[in-house]
């Protein structure tokens, strides 16, 4: 586990030390649940690069064809 810093308003302080108290767990459990919580929620990028190119759509499904037209491994 790597340690962190972070500075928080008293309110805020106090707050979590009552949810972690009334939760039984540390403070820093309850930081931690609740980043990890706003991580899975977040929007992952997504690759836009997919099917820009052009090129044959059928390399997955008939790869020997492919292979055999192109000479890829001959000398």
């Amino acid at each position: 586990m790597k340690k962190t810093s972070l500075y928080v308003e008293a309110d805020l302080d106090l707050a979590l030390d009552r949810l972690a108290e009334a939760a039984g767990l540390s403070k820093a459990e309850v930081i931690r649940r609740a980043l990890r919580d706003a991580v899975a929620r977040a929007e992952r990028p997504r690759l836009t690069a997919i099917g820009v190119g052009e090129g044959p759509g059928d390399v997955a499904d008939d790869i020997d064809r492919h292979l055999d037209e192109t000479g890829f491994g001959r000398r």
